[in-house]
């Protein structure tokens, strides 16, 4: 009892000053301790709550980590619609929309403030507590991201006072430099990286798996009271100084302006130093300030008539085209990215900048010399937009016939906009490929991330992905950044990825066109990585959701010699081989099913997943040691052989009573 009771008074310590301190680093921008202090309190918090769960609050701290990963979004209809704004492009606009309002109240005052470019939530709270997150949505009906946003480091869990009820409307955004890292760590994994930070943001705050939105570093501008009990709020601007006495990071820069004069004289301000801010804007907001009036002013069908919102056009330069270089990518695709002359572009100076592909050039007819307009994509990513003026007697670029990097010949498929080098030597793909090979959804070998992996390749250490395998601590230790503990947990965590299902290895020996579901169902139907290796195309082929150019690049991966002696030295490493399906009862133990025709409550790769699940297997032929035959519309030949050979048909209908 009396351990409880301290344990108990402990907790609510940690919950005060990790809300403190919390607060102090993402809202104020002023933290008091350093990091490792307040991950020190978090986990001894975490480790109270885990041995006393009663103990757990609603406002702790230990959700910003996240939670378990949500099967889906439960849909939430907002008691006050969330409204768009409408647009305006030019000052005139801005002029008529200032007559309608005067119309109404000749002595309206305007706020205006930034319109940050992010996805619109709304966040409750209940007694001071937060309650729910949701999305906008349509502005009638959202979806519930609760869990996804109690990561989000600077929205409170616990207000500094106790409203009855609060709700808030807020912009979660994705910063620059985050973007910046995330998009660079993309493209060395060969990914497809996020167009913008605003996409960014909204396809991390929709994760089912709350952990990967907690290391996006998403955060939060709230700039909008919908509805409130225990406070009377009369302005928009005093209610944004309010949200602030209650913890909210609300949105910068709001300023109250006398006339529409004046409100353009903001936005040309803030427009002016868009480019220096750490977050992406896509305009300025004009709103009335007392709320009595915005009442009486009303809303159309679609938007508030009290509010309008002004965008910037993308700002557009012209510079010199210096040089082009070209970038060898993990799956060995030659990118062109311009050498220019450098240009100060939204607020930053731009000297690089992207040419997409080798269509692109030639489209536009690029030659080294000429004078190009570039712009920053979403504010962000620099690229050449189109010539403006030819040089004298210059020849249009062409793309290289060798690697630049090992010197091998360049190949472009047929369909493709890529050129690639095949040579899986290329010392520009090697640090790629293991940065792939070691990454979360591969091999996920915590700590090898892209600083140790380039660490160890500038050591000479790893060449292949093998070399990871036959790493010893005191090989690791002496290295700048490491030491003993690090080299021990590396090797721990490099151990521990042997045991992971083959599907996760045949994702990260990184085949081209073959992503993580794909690998999953080669290890599925395969069973092992050796019986892989043997397939054929035909046989690769027979598996649902693979077409021909799929099935040639598997093949063809394992047809080559280099591949064939990587594998081997990964077996002869100890690294699991086999499919480790999970088994939830053994129904279908020793049953072979085949499946044919066309099924309308499953479909193949569900239904196979289901029997393997229950212990069976799968077939893509009939005989005599077919168990059952599943046949769906439309079913043949298998379904004669089946009545042929004797073996017992089942429907569908039969097939969901067997699995209930």
């Amino acid at each position: 009892m009396a351990e409880f009771e301290n344990s108990k008074k402990r907790a609510e310590e940690l919950r005060d000053l990790l809300n403190y301190h919390s607060h102090k680093y993402y809202v104020e921008d002023s933290p008091e301790i350093e990091d490792f202090e307040y991950d020190r309190m978090l986990r001894e918090l975490e480790i109270i709550e885990e041995k006393f769960p009663e103990l757990s609050t609603p406002d702790s701290p230990t959700r910003r980590v996240g939670g378990k990963a949500d099967g889906q979004f439960e849909p939430v209809v907002h008691t006050v619609p969330m409204e768009s704004l409408q647009d305006a492009f030019s000052y005139d606009e801005l002029h008529d929309f200032d007559e309608r309002v005067k119309a109404v109240y000749p002595n309206a005052v305007y706020v205006v403030e930034p319109k940050i470019d992010g996805l619109s939530v709304s966040l409750e709270y209940e007694n001071g507590v937060f309650s729910r997150g949701s999305t906008r949505g349509d502005g009638v009906t959202g979806e519930d991201v609760s869990a996804n946003l109690c990561t989000i480091g600077s929205i409170p869990l616990k207000l500094k006072k106790a409203l009855p009820l609060i709700e808030v409307r807020g912009e979660v955004y994705m910063p620059r430099n985050t973007f910046t890292q995330i998009v660079e760590k993309q493209e060395l994994n060969g990914e497809t990286p996020f167009k913008n930070p605003r996409n960014a943001a909204a396809g991390s705050l929709r994760q089912k798996n709350p952990k990967i939105t907690a290391e996006r570093k998403l955060d939060i501008f709230v700039f909008n009271v919908q509805q409130i009990e225990g406070e009377t709020l009369l302005t928009h601007k005093d209610s944004l100084d309010y949200l602030k006495t209650l913890g909210f990071k609300t949105v910068p820069q709001y300023v109250r302006c006398n006339t529409i004069e004046e409100a353009i004289a903001e936005i040309e301000n803030i427009g002016n130093n868009r480019g220096n801010l750490p977050f992406d804007i896509d305009g300025a907001v004009i709103k009335v300030d007392e709320f009595s009036q915005r009442i009486a002013i009303g809303s159309t069908s679609k938007f508030p008539k009290w509010a309008i919102a002004f965008k910037y056009p993308p700002e557009e330069k012209e510079t010199k085209l210096v040089d082009i270089e070209i970038n060898v990518g993990r799956t060995g695709v030659l990118t062109p990215t311009a050498v220019l002359e450098p240009v100060l572009l939204a607020g930053t100076t731009v000297s690089r900048a992207t040419l997409h592909n080798e269509d692109f050039i030639k489209e536009k007819g690029i030659c080294i010399g000429d004078t190009v307009i570039v712009r920053k994509a979403g504010d962000i990513i620099p690229e050449v937009l189109s010539v403006s003026r030819h040089g004298d007697n210059l020849v249009p670029y062409s793309m290289p016939t060798v690697c630049p990097s090992c010197g091998s010949p360049v190949f472009r498929e047929e369909g493709e906009a890529a050129i690639r080098c095949l040579n899986t030597d290329c010392p520009a793909q090697l640090l790629r490929n293991l940065i792939h090979f070691c990454s979360r959804d591969a091999m996920d070998i915590e700590g090898l991330g892209v600083s140790v992996c380039e660490l160890l390749v500038n050591n000479s250490l790893i060449r292949t992905p093998a070399d990871i395998y036959t790493l010893k601590a005191e090989d690791i230790e002496s290295l700048e950044r490491m030491g003993t503990l690090s080299a021990n947990n590396l090797i721990n965590a490099i151990n521990k990825s042997k045991e992971n299902d083959v599907s996760k290895l045949i994702f990260a020996l990184g085949i081209r066109h073959i992503g993580q579901k794909a690998a999953k169902l080669l290890a599925a139907r395969f069973g092992t990585l050796p019986e892989l290796m043997k397939a054929s195309e035909e046989d690769i082929l027979t598996i649902d959701g693979f077409g021909g150019i799929m099935a040639k690049s598997v093949a063809d991966y394992f047809e080559t010699a280099e591949n064939r002696e990587l594998i081997d030295r990964l077996m002869a490493s100890g690294l699991n081989m086999k499919y480790l399906q999970q088994v939830e009862d053994a129904r279908f133990a020793g049953k072979t099913f085949v499946l044919t025709g066309t099924l309308s409550m499953f479909n193949r790769n569900e239904a196979s997943a289901i029997i393997e699940s229950f212990g069976g297997k799968t077939a893509s032929s009939v005989s005599k040691k077919t168990t059952y035959v599943l046949a769906g519309e439309a079913a043949g030949s298998k379904l004669k052989k089946a009545n042929d050979l004797g073996v017992t048909v089942i429907t569908e209908e039969e097939f969901k009573n067997m699995i209930s």
